[in-house]
C-alpha cells in the first residue's frame, strides 16, 4: 500500500482497516480454515482481505477461500493478490456449490436486498432456498450467517431497540424471505447438530456506501430528505467484519443470535445537522419523525466483542471529508427511510 499517494482521509480510513489485538488473538483461536460465501457483495471484498491481513499478522498458517460469482471487473484478481484462494460460481448452481471444497468454518454472506421489488421470486430463493442447499452442503462446518434486523417489526423508539429475545415479525416479503433464510439454518442445526450463529446486522456504513453516505450526498446537494423512519442504528463496516470473523467462536446448537450495530440511537434529523454544519449548508427536511422505527439492541454482541473501535463521530467526519476530497461512492441504497418493507 503506497500511502505518499493517499490523501489524509485514505490513510485514515486504511489505519482502521487493520486487525485489532482482539482480532488477532481470536483468529488464532479459530480451528481450521475460513470460507467467505458470497464474498462478491457490499461487504465481502473487505472481510475477505481483512481475514488475509489478521492471519498473516498472526503468523498463523489458515487457508481463507472466498466464493462469488465475481461479476466486478477486478475483484477476483484483487482478491487473489492478498493469497486468498478464489472460486468464481454461481451459488444458485447447485452443480457449482457442490463443487465448493469442505471448509470448517463458513462466512455466509450471500443474500438479495437492492431492488427486490420486482424481483421476488429470485429474492426468495437467494435468501430462503440457497441457504438450505448451503446448509446441506456445509452440514459439518461452524456457520456465521448474516442476516438483518429487518427481521424485527419497527418498535417505540423510546425504547432503544429491540434485543435477541424479541420475536421476529419481518414486514415485506424482503425481510420475510431473510428470516426464511434464518429458518433454514436453525433446520439445518436441528437436522444435523450444526453449530451455527445469525448474525443481524444493521446498518453497517463505509465510505463509499450506507446511511451516513446517503445523508451526507443529500446535505451536500440540498436534497431533500425524508426524516419520517426518524431514527437509525449505524455501524462502521470493518467493526462489523471484525465482529462477524470472531463470532466463529460463538456459533451453537441451537443456533445463536446475535444482533450486530452501533451503540447510539440516532436521530436522522441530528446526523443531518452534523453535515450541514461541515459543508456548511441547511438541511432539507421532509416529514415528521414517526415515534417507531427499525432499531435494534446490541448489547449482548458489546458483552462478547466490546464497543465498537470506531466511534459515530468519526464515521461523519471520514464520510464528510471523503466527500470533499471526490473520493468514489457506489449506488447500493440501503433505503433505511423504508416503513413499508418495500425494498
Amino acid at each position: 500500500m503506497n500511502f505518499s499517494l493517499m490523501t489524509k482521509t485514505e490513510e485514515h480510513y486504511h489505519s482502521l482497516l487493520e486487525p485489532s489485538p482482539a482480532l488477532l488473538k481470536d483468529i488464532a483461536a479459530i480451528d481450521g480454515d475460513i470460507m467467505i460465501l458470497g464474498a462478491g457483495g457490499k461487504m465481502g471484498p473487505a472481510l475477505a482481505e481483512l481475514l488475509a491481513k489478521t492471519v498473516q499478522a498472526a503468523g498463523i498458517n489458515k487457508k481463507i477461500a472466498a466464493a462469488s460469482r465475481f461479476s466486478e471487473a477486478g475483484l477476483k484478481e484483487k482478491l487473489d493478490a492478498f493469497g486468498i484462494t478464489t472460486y468464481a460460481v454461481d451459488l444458485l448452481d447447485d452443480q457449482q456449490l457442490q463443487s465448493l471444497p469442505e471448509m470448517p468454518n463458513l462466512l455466509y454472506l450471500a443474500g438479495q436486498k437492492f431492488g427486490t421489488t420486482g424481483k421476488e421470486s429470485f429474492t426468495w430463493a437467494m435468501n430462503s432456498y440457497l441457504p438450505a442447499r448451503v446448509g446441506e452442503k456445509y452440514k459439518n462446518s461452524r456457520i456465521v450467517a448474516f442476516s438483518t434486523g429487518n427481521v424485527y417489526p419497527l418498535s417505540p423508539v423510546a425504547k432503544g431497540g429491540l434485543d435477541e429475545s424479541n420475536p421476529p415479525a419481518p414486514l415485506g416479503e424482503y425481510a420475510q424471505s431473510c428470516l426464511g433464510r434464518e429458518r433454514l439454518f436453525e433446520y439445518i442445526s436441528s437436522k444435523y447438530g450444526t453449530k451455527v450463529l445469525l448474525y443481524r446486522l444493521n446498518y453497517a456504513i463505509d465510505l463509499s456506501y450506507g446511511v451516513l453516505l446517503e445523508i451526507a450526498k443529500k446535505v451536500k446537494n440540498e436534497e431533500a430528505i425524508d426524516i419520517r423512519m426518524g431514527h437509525v442504528n449505524v455501524i462502521w463496516q470493518g467493526d462489523a467484519n471484525e465482529m462477524a470473523i470472531r463470532s466463529l467462536l460463538h456459533c451453537s446448537n441451537p443456533p445463536a443470535k446475535l444482533n450486530i450495530t452501533g451503540p447510539e440511537t440516532v436521530a436522522v434529523e441530528w446526523i443531518a445537522e452534523q453535515f450541514g454544519q461541515r459543508f456548511g449548508k441547511e438541511p432539507v427536511l421532509v416529514g415528521e419523525p414517526a415515534p417507531t422505527a427499525l432499531l435494534s439492541n446490541a448489547a449482548k454482541s458489546f458483552g462478547l466483542f466490546g464497543y465498537p473501535r470506531v466511534s459515530l463521530l468519526q464515521m461523519i467526519d471520514l464520510t464528510t471529508n471523503w466527500l470533499l476530497e471526490g473520493g468514489a461512492t457506489v449506488y447500493k441504497p440501503t433505503h433505511f427511510q423504508e416503513r413499508e418493507g418495500r425494498y
